[in-house]
């Protein structure tokens, strides 16, 4: 006796779960890191160079679990690297020295590369069953499941819970929920077969251009919009405190702006993707955001200035879920390949930016050096283009 395949309404409901959990997770780890490098006795250096360990875990996580969520299928993959993802999550509030942290971070990272590609390979074959794009919207609950680490980590913080207690207990809960989760998930074959015209898997890219060249210019653009995202993570508060002479409280504010900007964005983004395509999308939010950090870099007064945060961040919302649907479009039978290739370039463009914008206030003010995310913004709106379909080349009669 065989199952009915599951309910794309259900399927959705799973996705936003695994990415809620995917932000939650991630943002429980970053509000103790501050207890971690306490309780391990290790300095600021250390734990910046054990951090790139993280990340290159997560690069070859993402380059890992690709081919496999096309071998194994995503009912497979995709809850089994949430289980890996929560297990890994329980290691760090136990570590006690550099290298056991060390190997608690590069788990924990594997975990996390594992998970992305898992869930946003998942998330294109929930969108193609539906009449319309809904791949921001998963990227949305990734925010607020960040911002709900914010608040409950600083309430347990507050209260003293010991951070392996902490941690320990939402990485069960992510073990938990993932094996939950997991059967309500679909393969490609669950898709209902009208959902074929739909605008997720009608859309362009993938039956009309070369999957190999493409795939690198989604990655572009990818690059890009990250690497953008990455400097207003690490640079937009101090931006305010160190340019503009705010308090450290006042400053905080500038990243709040981008990050509230960019989540309503998102909750936005498909309503406006279905009607204008995901080429616009790139294309005018990308010259939005480069408006908005010009504005923000030049402002002389603090209110402008958070303005210009807030259209950086509504401008960068929607660009990156379109890249990723169209990666996982460019070919069915390896999207979870294909999707590894286009997510890891922007994990590295998400890791270098905050790197790159560091090195080069050595020899120019914070504020001049946002011309390098300005450009790339630019850049991204010049080749939104990559997005849009060709016609296919009219039939040549015979005889």
């Amino acid at each position: 006796m065989t199952t009915a395949p599951p309910r794309p309404r259900a399927a959705r409901f799973a996705t936003f779960m695994f990415f809620a959990l995917n932000g939650f997770g991630m943002g429980m780890w970053v509000v103790h890191i501050p207890s971690v490098e306490r309780a391990t006795g290790i300095s600021h250096s250390t734990l910046g160079a054990l951090l790139l360990v993280l990340g290159g875990a997560a690069f070859a996580g993402m380059q890992i679990s690709g081919p496999l969520v096309d071998r194994l299928g995503h009912r497979k993959l995709v809850p089994a690297a949430g289980v890996f993802l929560g297990l890994a999550l329980c290691a760090p509030g136990f570590a006690n020295s550099w290298w056991t942290l060390g190997l608690a971070l590069a788990l924990f990272g594997f975990g996390n590369g594992a998970i992305d590609v898992g869930m946003n390979a998942h998330a294109v074959v929930v969108e193609r069953a539906y009449p319309r794009p809904i791949m921001a919207a998963f990227h949305a609950m990734w925010s607020i499941g960040g911002a709900f680490a914010a608040v409950i980590g600083a309430a347990t913080l507050g209260a003293g819970v010991p951070t392996g207690v902490t941690l320990t207990c939402t990485g069960l809960l992510c073990v938990l929920l993932s094996l939950v989760s997991a059967r309500f998930l679909m393969e490609p074959s669950d898709a209902p077969a009208e959902a074929s015209d739909s605008p997720a898997e009608a859309e362009p890219v993938a039956r009309r251009r070369t999957p190999g060249r493409v795939v690198w210019l989604l990655g572009g653009l990818a690059l890009a919009l990250m690497l953008s995202e990455g400097v207003a993570n690490d640079w937009a508060a101090l931006h305010m405190e160190k340019v503009l002479g705010t308090s450290p409280s006042t400053a905080a504010f500038a990243y709040g702006a981008f990050a509230v900007a960019m989540t309503t964005g998102r909750f936005l983004t498909d309503r406006v993707a279905a009607w204008a395509g995901p080429a616009a999308i790139v294309r005018y939010g990308a010259a939005l955001a480069a408006v908005g950090l010009s504005i923000a870099a030049a402002a002389p007064w603090v209110p402008l200035s958070l303005v210009g945060w807030a259209l950086f961040g509504l401008g960068l919302s929607g660009g990156v879920p379109q890249l990723f649907t169209a990666a996982g479009n460019l070919d069915t039978r390896a999207s979870g390949a294909l999707m590894a290739r286009v997510v890891g370039l922007g994990y590295v463009g998400l890791l270098a930016g905050p790197a790159l914008i560091g090195g080069l206030t050595r020899w120019m003010p914070l504020n001049v050096t946002f011309v390098v995310p300005v450009v790339l913004c630019v850049l991204a709106a010049a080749f939104a283009g990559v997005l849009s379909p060709k016609p296919e080349p009219a039939e040549q009669p015979v005889g």
